[in-house]
């Protein structure tokens, strides 16, 4: 226990320290501002909705990319969900003067997301299908993204918890290049209250033999439309 204990301590002061040190190499990493909401309209159902403006540059004022994804939740219980959407990603390409995009994504998107508890670790596993149209030209991808939640100061996360968000993502392409990417993503998080928490963190994304790191900030705000509370 104590060697888990020491090891998050240690993710913890590197997440902490790394972007500062990356500070100096502006044009070498990149920055993600991200919204993510669930927004509950039944017991069993609720909308996805998601808003990620991500920056070649540390600072946001040199766009790489706007995703707009929305979908709609079903729960098969607290620890089971699956859902189909929609995602639209204009890119654009660096210090272009061009000020449309120059690559449009449309893309149908399906998922199933399945949690489970060791201790006090919450593991949450993301299976993915995508059906993109890239400026017309069709492709596929899947996606399989493994996630841990480790609280620090309490036992679970709840409000005042400060926590660890550790991921890994491997993309596979259908045809062509079987390999797309890998992210690989640490953070550390703070729950507010039931409904919003947020994370501050580091993600280093692999695409063939270019690697790149980002300073993320991510706002999770799940709603509840039904009013039972009110």
């Amino acid at each position: 226990m104590n060697i888990v204990v020491n090891s998050i301590k240690r993710i913890s002061l590197i997440l902490l320290i790394l972007p500062f040190s990356l500070l100096a190499q502006q044009e070498e990493v990149g920055n993600w501002l991200m919204y993510f909401g669930t927004n509950k309209i039944s017991d069993k159902y609720s909308i996805h909705t998601e808003i990620q403006y991500r920056n070649y540059t540390i600072t946001p004022n040199n766009t790489e990319q706007l995703l707009l994804r929305t979908g709609l939740n079903y729960h098969f219980s607290d620890r089971a969900t699956v859902t189909a959407g929609y995602a639209y990603i204009p890119s654009y390409i660096y210090e272009s003067e061009q000020k449309s995009p120059e690559t449009e994504e449309h893309r149908i998107w399906q998922q199933f997301i399945l949690t489970n508890k060791i201790g006090r670790v919450k593991f949450e596993h993301r299976y993915r299908i995508e059906q993109r149209w890239v400026n017309h030209d069709y492709k596929n991808r899947l996606r399989y993204r493994l996630m841990l939640f480790v609280p620090l100061n309490k036992p679970k996360i709840e409000k005042g918890s400060v926590f660890l968000g550790l991921y890994d993502e491997i993309f596979i392409n259908t045809k062509e290049t079987f390999f797309d990417r890998n992210r690989l993503y640490g953070a550390l998080g703070y729950q507010y209250n039931k409904t919003t928490s947020m994370q501050v963190g580091m993600m280093h994304q692999q695409v063939n033999n270019i690697g790149k790191w980002y300073l993320q900030f991510a706002l999770v705000f799940n709603t509840d439309l039904t009013n039972k509370n009110n």
